[in-house]
């Protein structure tokens, strides 16, 4: 199983663009068979910070993940809204719900 925190920080004018298509992102990475968990959350201290986790069975399934359309128009659409580039941490559950 591999999960990847994904952190981003969003200019404050692009804050509900940002969710809109981050959510048709999500929608559609659940629907991908590899695919385990795809959390979005929002920062309640700093609304133009959120952290995507997703959660895949394997690395075939995560490099599948980035091939896919709905991926793909995520990545193009939010690279505007950023406040700077977004980073992602590869980990390794330890324990796992």
């Amino acid at each position: 199983m591999i999960e990847t925190l994904v952190f981003v920080d969003v200019k404050p004018e692009f804050v509900e663009e940002f969710k809109q298509i981050t959510v048709y992102n999500h929608e559609n990475s659940r629907k991908e068979p590899g695919n385990i968990r795809f959390d979005v959350l929002q920062d309640n201290n700093d609304p133009t910070k959120f952290v995507l986790v997703e959660v895949f069975a394997d690395a075939e399934a995560a490099a599948f993940h980035k091939t896919t359309e709905h991926y793909n128009k995520w990545r193009e659409t939010v690279a505007p809204y950023m406040a700077s580039p977004r980073k992602a941490m590869p980990t390794t559950p330890i324990a796992f719900d």
